[in-house]
């Protein structure tokens, strides 16, 4: 008993501590929603300013932005958001448009001059489930120190 308080006790302390390090994840939504998350750090006293994109071999499509002077393609005008994350961040959500995909893509956003990127195959795409995105992003082992809390208890 000791020994099991004592363990979760440790894995509390990591978890609160714990931060994952990808600035930016993909993934589809159920209703076949592209979904884009960008974290990044606040920037106090200034005004955020986005780009989400993709590239496929040399050439970058500009989805949505809120850049002056920029725009996006004409395709994407109705079809994709952008909104702001808590803490800090952006999603931007491309409505239907799972079919249309590139077979490789990478996708990217800036955010107040700080790009981000991630390459993904379109047979690679994760449902936006708590426990996909876990499991893709580099936070993986949180999974496998719910897998030890739950062993420890059994």
């Amino acid at each position: 008993m000791l020994k099991t308080l004592l363990v979760c006790g440790v894995l509390g302390v990591l978890l609160i501590t714990a931060k994952c390090d990808d600035p930016i994840s993909v993934c589809v939504e159920y209703d076949n929603d592209l979904r884009v998350d960008c974290r990044t750090d606040p920037k106090p006293n200034k005004i955020s300013s986005y780009e989400f994109s993709w590239s496929t071999g040399t050439k970058e499509t500009l989805i949505n932005t809120n850049v002056s002077g920029s725009a996006s393609e004409a395709q994407f005008k109705d079809k994709s958001y952008v909104e702001e994350l808590e803490p800090h961040g952006y999603r931007m959500t491309l409505s239907d448009f799972t079919d249309n995909l590139p077979h490789n893509t990478t996708y990217m956003c800036k955010i107040n001059g700080v790009v981000a990127r991630i390459s993904v195959e379109k047979e690679q795409l994760v449902q936006c489930s708590a426990v996909s995105v876990l499991l893709k992003s580099s936070c993986a082992w949180i999974v496998c120190l719910f897998l030890f809390i739950y062993q420890t208890h059994s």
